[in-house]
């Protein structure tokens, strides 16, 4: 076994030195020579120092090894951001691994169940919203190591075993434990869990995303630290109390109330400070935010002016504003229900305590003075409410109480001094216990207590402290982190234990340093804390006393382990914790364990006149109280007034017992330099905090056991390569069983389990070793095999290339020969060419001058001849005119005389028949339009007289009946008469019935009225008849004065003209006959009766009414014809016109037909028009549809939206408009027609209807299925606004949608009002549709990133996965994503293509396109940013790959600025791309990654996954690249704003489109005949 450890130096080996300054220094192995039993080894340090190690075997094998240096781990491991996966878990590793980390920025590192927490000293930016929402719902270990990961571990382990949780969070002073634990309750407050059900959700959130509660007990934080913490030399901001908050949950995992419990308030830093500190803030808070009125009031000033803030000579904090602080401090009150009257009696406290400590104490003659005009005591007791005269007394004096009397005596200045300071630091306790209790009165009072289901408790508790002066608080810290330490290990331990017990391996007890003992020491019986209380209740006891009843009883040896008595001085005692030997000065033990008021001041507190201090008091002691019961039994007295040691050990009891009933979390705080400078690291100091939080103990446990664990497939993947390939197989188990026997040959450096194997301490590391020797002997053999692969395709080339140079050679020979053949006979060829074309030349030269001499002789001859041929042809042609022209003038002459005398005959002739003509035309023509005139009025003339003629006829029928009857009735009545006048005497006796009588009456009654209305009927027919016969006389006399003029031209008319027009009269005249026949043959209509105002059903029945088939009722004839054809074909005559309508029998305008027939309009009481015998009016049809409002609103809204079946989108061939945005249009049309007809109300309801409907509808869709439903109503939604804005554009012109109808009546205003409201109400509908529909596209798509984006790996050649490796094939079978790039295109192309189909607007679409976008890119990038094993250049070749296809996509959809919401994303896998081994390369990527800030890229380069056959990034790199992040600066983020889920953000409504005109379309399988009747009858 000692020799295999020995294997492990080998030369280049790296180990690890002790070192002064740095804690341990770095050195490698240079040689190693093992001679027999001799061992030397050389190593040569980072320093140029040799360090030579001599020793044996066999010595070797004794200790252990324990003389071998400690080795140290391959770079790739140290940055590992879990201690425990150290191949070399020691104390160097640790300390350079923590170290590391930090400089790159990296404050958090695991160390197994523990996080170490190192101080950065300045602002961060790891705490964001995003942040904590990227951790929540991750298990531990998937992230980087997080104080959020330890909160929300917490929380899942609560949830999952139903357990209370604790997280302790402990540190020196100044080493971040406040700031840890107030983020893990920012965590827990603000964090929105994934996994709980939408119903379960926080209630009564707040615009902070935060309930009510949550933010109250963010509130406690500022109480707190304003009255808890102060500035020390250490840190500004340190907590001067312990405490331990529970976060209580209920059922539903919501956080319903909180209570704090704190521990050792520091009482004395009231009343004193050290140098350079403070005292608590709330104090400078008040000196320096308090308005000037109130500052007045309580007397108050600068802080230098008061002795319990100026002892530390520094008042202020760099950086920090008291007076903002105050008002944050009172905004916290205000929100925990502390009331602004409260708060300034508490600040009233607060400046009495300052006061107190202004009353100047003289001393004269060892006797203590204040003087009576002190005005700090006046005003100190005038603050408290007290007597200031008693106040004074017993400041000065004491008062001894014995059996028999009591005894005053004087207090010398000291004493008077401790007294006051004593008045001061317990009434200042009482108000922070106070303030505790009214938290938790106000957090968790009794109806949360009922509700509580579990908590998670937050322990914010002092570490481990060592000063050179080491006093009684420092006591009590110790003793707390004593009993921490014990749970700390026993729980490390257990957790050990149990992980071996589950896996089922052998082990053995494991020892780890049990301080017990240490602990029994303190708090046993017979312990420190015991003797110092009884020593306390003594009224001669002293500190000295008490310590040397210390060095009797525990000065001896069976505690010389924890107790020693110091070498010089007997004022002290040396206590051996756990992590250091501390010394204890005795000195003001008692005073401080006591923490006594004098009974005199207590009852003059009591009595005081301020109501709140007597309040304080009365409460604070029974909070105090409780705590002392368990000292309860010994004494009355003891419990009355108990010490500060009792109540300090019964409080830390009892946290220790909640601590071991929880579920426990660490969190181990470092303060990483002394001076709290940013990014300074100084190893000794952290190596001694390491020590005292129990890190290095947790990993000397763990190296005690098995600290190494990885689990079979692990394992396989990373050390398959050590066996041959031909034990690859599924069976993982058996595998690492094979590689463990073939690489381990010592059975006891590990242990196999069920899921996991088990390595002793270094067997990683030799592993690794075995690992990186068969890579290298692979690697080796493939470059054997590459070179002479390499070689021999290099000979094949060069041989290849010389034979190719020969024959080129060759070839380039032969072509010259060639060349030199072509052109000799080129040459002669060209000189054959050229004399040829020179004699040429010559021969037409010569040709050419013969050709033009010749010519110009031929030329000279032929034209003296054409000269004389002219000559003799000019003087015969003028010969010829001259005997022609001679020949003419006589023709001409006596043709024109003859000409002359026939024309002046003639002309005497033709005037007289031209004179006789012209006489007969004109009286031709006039008698043609007098003809026309006269035969149409004769016309109508004779129709009307033969219809008056018939009727005259008729009345005098009747008249002549009607006289007849009269006559005969009045024959009858004489006779009657007669008959009456006889029969006188007989009158009683009647000779007919009553009744015949009355009907005979009644018969006659209407005999008479109808004789008289004959007679006004025969008098109305003869002054028709009278006014006929005139008119006839008239028209006779003008025919008769017409015939006469047509007489007097007859004879000048001529013959053929008069018998054309005879022939035409006689034709016209044949026609006329025909039409006289035509009307006298009908009938006149018979007259019509009215019944109520309507017309009867007879009289409707006779009226002949227009076709159906024609068009409505404003229509006349030149319509049926067109403008232009009747114009063209207008009838020049009235026969004319009558011929046209007799060919039309049937087709007589509207207008035409009830005005020439009489027939009336009768207007309803609603102002409608009703024409009689019309019985379906369409707007009465229209109005009795409105009216039914039942059944339209369940056809619209169960019909048109419910039942709606959408039209799957299509690019090939979309749907038209219609077939999209009928559902809007016919409820637009529906609309219109209630305004037209005045129903406003009823238009209202139903507006506010459809849209909650469809907005209901639409959320009634989630995932993919609300893609189509959600553009398909934001379209129509959008086309009923546009509808909305015409209404309100016509509104706004004046314009009355009722003004042509008789419908209701309506207000205007109430109708400018709907308008209004509805195109609101749209307009917020349209809104609430695109933010739901952007939710669950946002939702759906989220789920589809991560694993489509950065999971999936579509380019072939680069497929990479960082824990499988390409074993994975024959283990697991290939692991794929969730969700492709393909399902993200496809989702995208589903969304485009929906809003494409369904007319949504492209200002909408790119809202809509650019969002999904931004969430794609914002979310892959943070991701990516949280993933450290991600960021590799091969992952970010393949994230690449994704991005590319995507911006494809926003190219071909014509969405090209769509991609720069990925340009982050696409600057990371740029950066991870390139080379980082040189500043250089450093500059490079500063200048690519433009858009990433500082923070960013550090963290993408600390996180970058070097593969095996890459370099490790240097330190000098991530030390240089850590620099460049500038500190608080609010530019340089680490993620994006997250892109919420719920909010989409601002929604620019589209402008409003073209109003469609009205149509009825309706999808011929839907069932709405109501709709369906009124869209026909509107349109």
């Amino acid at each position: 076994m000692t020799s295999h450890s020995l294997d492990v130096y080998g030369k280049g080996t790296a180990v690890w030195f002790p070192d002064d300054k740095e804690g341990w220094t770095s050195a490698q192995l240079v040689s190693k020579d093992v001679s027999g039993d001799n061992v030397k080894l050389t190593f040569l340090t980072d320093d140029g120092k040799d360090v030579v190690i001599g020793t044996t075997l066999t010595k070797l094998s004794k200790t252990n090894n324990a003389e071998l240096p400690p080795l140290r781990n391959p770079p790739m491991l140290e940055s590992a951001d879990d201690l425990t996966s150290l191949s070399y878990l020691n104390e160097p590793a640790v300390l350079h691994t923590i170290r590391t980390r930090y400089l790159q920025r990296n404050i958090y590192t695991y160390s197994g169940i523990v996080l170490i927490a190192t101080n950065p000293f300045q602002s961060v930016s790891l705490y964001t919203q995003d942040i904590i929402q990227a951790y929540s719902g991750k298990r531990r270990g998937e992230l980087e190591p997080h104080v959020f990961a330890i909160a929300e571990d917490a929380y899942r382990a609560m949830l999952r075993d139903e357990q209370n949780q604790t997280i302790v969070v402990s540190g020196e002073s100044g080493a971040g434990k406040t700031a840890s634990a107030k983020f893990i309750m920012r965590y827990f407050a603000s964090v929105d869990d994934k996994d709980r059900s939408q119903d379960v959700k926080k209630s009564n959130a707040t615009t902070s995303g935060m309930s009510e509660v949550e933010e109250q007990i963010m509130a406690t934080n500022p109480i707190m630290e304003s009255f808890g913490n102060a500035k020390t030399t250490r840190n500004d901001n340190s907590s001067r109390f312990g405490k331990y908050l529970e976060i209580q949950f209920d059922k539903n995992q919501n956080i319903i109330g909180a209570r704090i419990r704190t521990y050792l308030l520091e009482r004395s830093r009231l009343v004193y400070q050290p140098e350079t500190e403070r005292n608590y803030h709330i104090f400078y808070q008040l000196c320096a935010g308090a308005p000037p009125s109130e500052k007045k009031n309580l007397e108050l000033g600068d802080f230098t002016q008061f002795h319990y803030l100026k002892q530390g000579g520094s008042g202020t904090i760099p950086g920090v504003d008291d007076a903002a602080e105050f008002e944050t401090t009172q905004k916290a009150l205000s929100v925990i229900g502390i009331t602004i009257q409260t708060q300034w009696q508490i600040f009233k406290l607060c400046a009495a305590l300052l006061h107190i400590g202004n009353i100047e104490i003289t001393e004269s003659r060892n006797t203590a003075m204040v003087s009576e005009t002190d005005q700090a005591l006046v005003t100190a007791t005038k603050l408290l409410g007290i007597k200031t005269a008693d106040f004074r007394k017993w400041l000065v004096k004491k008062q001894i109480v014995t059996k028999s009397e009591k005894i005053v005596k004087d207090l010398n200045a000291q004493q008077a001094n401790v007294v006051r300071d004593s008045v001061a630091k317990y009434i200042y306790a009482n108000l922070f216990d106070w303030l505790v209790n009214v938290i938790n009165e106000s957090l968790s009072n009794e109806e949360v207590a009922k509700n509580v289901s579990s908590f998670i408790g937050v322990l914010d508790i002092y570490g481990f402290e060592h000063f050179k002066k080491n006093s009684f608080e420092q006591f009590c810290i110790n003793y707390a982190n004593e009993k921490l330490q014990q749970q700390f290990n026993q729980h490390v331990f257990k957790l050990e234990q149990e992980e071996y017990v589950r896996e089922k391996i052998n082990w053995t007890f494991i020892e780890f340093s049990d301080n017990q003992p240490c602990i029994e020491l303190i708090e046993g019986k017979i312990g420190i804390l015991s003797l110092l209380d009884e020593e306390s209740r003594l009224p001669a006891g002293t500190d000295s006393s008490w310590c040397n009843k210390l060095y009797q009883h525990f000065d001896n040896p069976t505690h010389k382990k924890y107790f020693q008595k110091p070498r010089f001085g007997n004022s002290s005692f040396i206590i051996s914790h756990y992590a250091h030997d501390v010394e204890y000065e005795v000195e003001n033990f008692l005073e401080k364990n006591k923490d006594t008021v004098p009974d005199e001041h207590l009852a003059l507190l009591k009595n005081t006149d301020f109501e709140f201090l007597d309040d304080i008091l009365t409460k604070g002691s029974a909070i105090a109280a409780p705590a002392a019961k368990p000292d309860a039994k010994r004494s009355s007295v003891i419990a009355k007034k108990p010490t500060l040691g009792s109540i300090f050990k019964a409080s830390l009891i009892s946290l220790m017992e909640t601590i071991n009933s929880t579920n426990v979390h660490y969190i181990r705080c470092i303060k990483p330099n002394e001076v709290k400078v940013a990014w300074k690291f100084e190893p000794q100091m952290v190596l001694s905090q390491l020590r005292a939080c129990g890190v290095l103990e947790t990993i000397r446990i763990s190296c005690a056991g098995y600290p190494s664990r990885w689990t079979f497939d692990e394992f396989v993947q990373r050390y398959y390569m050590l066996v041959r390939s031909k034990h690859w197989g599924p069976d993982t188990k058996k595998l690492c069983s094979v590689i463990l026997d073939d690489s381990i040959k010592d059975p006891d450096k590990y242990q196999v389990g069920i899921t996991k194997i088990f390595f002793r301490s270094g067997m990683l590391a030799y592993l690794e070793r075995l690992r990186l020797d068969r890579l290298n002997e692979c690697v080796t053999l493939m470059q054997k095999n590459m070179l002479r692969h390499m070689h021999q395709k290099r000979y094949q080339a060069l041989k290849a290339s010389t034979i190719k140079i020969q024959a080129l050679y060759r070839r380039r020979v032969a072509m010259s020969e060639l060349k030199r053949l072509r052109e000799e006979k080129a040459a002669i060829t060209i000189q054959k060419n050229w004399r040829r074309y020179i004699q040429r030349k010559q021969y037409l030269r010569a040709k050419k001058a013969i050709h033009k001499l010749q010519t110009v002789v031929r030329g000279v001859i032929a034209r003296q001849k054409f000269e004389v041929l002219c000559r003799n042809a000019a003087s015969t042609k003028i010969q010829s005119v001259y005997r022609g022209w001679v020949a003419r003038r006589d023709y001409k002459m006596t043709l024109k005389r003859i000409i002359y005398i026939q024309s002046c005959l003639r002309r005497r002739l033709a005037r007289a028949e031209l004179k006789a003509l012209k006489v007969e035309a004109r009286s031709a023509s006039h008698y043609k339009e007098v003809s026309y005139k006269l035969e149409n009025k004769v016309i109508e003339l004779t129709q009307n007289l033969e219809q008056k003629s018939q009727e005259n006829k008729t009345l005098e029928t009747k008249t002549l009946a009607l006289e007849s009857q009269i006559k005969s009735w009045i024959e009858r009545y004489e006779k009657l008469e007669s008959d009456s006048n006889n029969f006188k005497s007989s009158t009683k006796q009647s000779t007919i019935g009553i009744d015949e009588f009355k009907t005979l009456q009644t018969e006659k009654e209407t005999l008479e009225s109808r004789y008289r209305t004959s007679l006004e009927n025969i008098k109305k027919q003869d002054t028709e008849i009278q006014r006929l016969t005139s008119e006839i006389s008239k028209k006779d006399d003008e025919v008769a004065r017409l015939r006469a003029t047509a007489a007097k031209y007859k004879g000048a008319e001529d013959p053929a003209t008069v018998l054309a027009l005879k022939q035409e009269i006689s034709t016209l005249r044949e026609q006329l006959t025909k039409v006289k026949s035509g009307v006298r043959g009908t009938s006149p209509p018979p007259p019509h009766r009215q019944e109520n105002g309507f017309l009867t059903a007879a009289g409707s029945s006779s009226l002949k009414l227009p076709s159906q088939s024609r068009r409505p009722r404003r229509h006349s004839s030149a319509e049926s014809w067109g403008p232009n054809e009747a114009a063209r074909r207008k009838p020049k005559t009235s026969v004319d016109l009558v011929m046209a309508e007799a060919k039309k029998p049937g087709l007589r305008p509207v207008t035409v037909s009830y005005t020439q027939m009489n027939v009336p309009k009768i207007k309803s009481p609603g102002g409608r028009v009703y024409l009689p015998g019309v019985e379906d009016d369409p707007e009465e049809e229209i109005m009795k549809l409105l009216d039914d409002e039942d059944t339209l609103d369940e056809e619209i809204i169960n019909g048109l939206i419910k039942s709606l079946k959408i039209p799957l989108p299509s690019l090939q061939n979309p749907p038209s408009q219609k077939e999209i945005l009928f559902p809007a249009r016919i409820i637009s049309l529906l609309a219109k027609q209630m305004w037209k007809f005045g129903f406003i109300k009823e238009s209202e309801r139903l507006f506010a209807n459809v849209m909650k409907t469809i907005q209901e509808h639409v959320m009634d869709f989630e995932g993919d299925e609300a893609i189509l439903p959600g553009a398909y109503w934001l379209s129509n939604v959008h086309e009923l606004l546009s509808f909305a804005n015409a209404a309100e554009r016509d509104m706004l012109r004046g314009v009355n949608p009722a003004a042509e109808s008789g419908g209701k009546a309506f207000e205007w205003h109430d109708y400018e009002r709907l308008v209004s409201i509805v195109k609101h109400d749209l307009e917020s509908l349209e809104y609430n549709i695109y933010h739901t529909w952007m939710k669950e596209l946002k939702k759906r798509l989220f789920k589809m990133v991560i694993p489509a984006v950065i999971e999936s790996q579509s380019l072939p050649g680069f497929i990479t996965n960082e824990n499988n490796r390409f074993l994975t094939k024959f283990i697991t079978g290939p692991t794929t994503p969730a969700f492709s790039m393909d399902d993200l295109l496809n989702f995208l192309n589903k969304v485009w293509k929906a809003m494409k189909s369904y007319y949504v607007e492209m200002s909408v679409i790119q809202q809509v396109v650019t969002e999904l976008l931004k969430l794609i890119g914002v979310t892959s990038f943070n991701d990516l940013l949280m993933r450290r094993n991600f960021c590799s250049w091969k992952r970010a070749m393949q994230i690449q790959y994704n991005i590319t296809r995507i911006e494809e996509w926003c190219k071909s959809h014509e969405m090209p600025e769509g991609t720069l919401q990925l340009e982050h994303l696409m600057q990371a896998t740029k950066l991870l791309q390139l080379k980082k081994a040189t500043l250089g390369d450093i500059e490079i990527i500063y200048d690519v990654c433009w858009m990433l800030t500082p923070t960013q890229i550090q963290k993408l380069i600390s996180h970058y996954f070097v593969a095996d056959y890459e370099n490790p990034i240097s330190p000098e790199i991530l030390k240089a690249v850590a620099s460049r992040v500038v500190a608080n600066d609010k530019t340089d983020i680490l993620m994006l704003d997250a892109t919420p889920l719920e909010d989409s953000g601002p929604f620019e409504v589209p402008s409003p489109r073209d109003v469609a005109p009205p149509d009825n379309y309706l999808p011929a399988w839907l069932n709405l005949p109501h709709v369906k009747r009124l869209g026909t009858l509107a349109t």
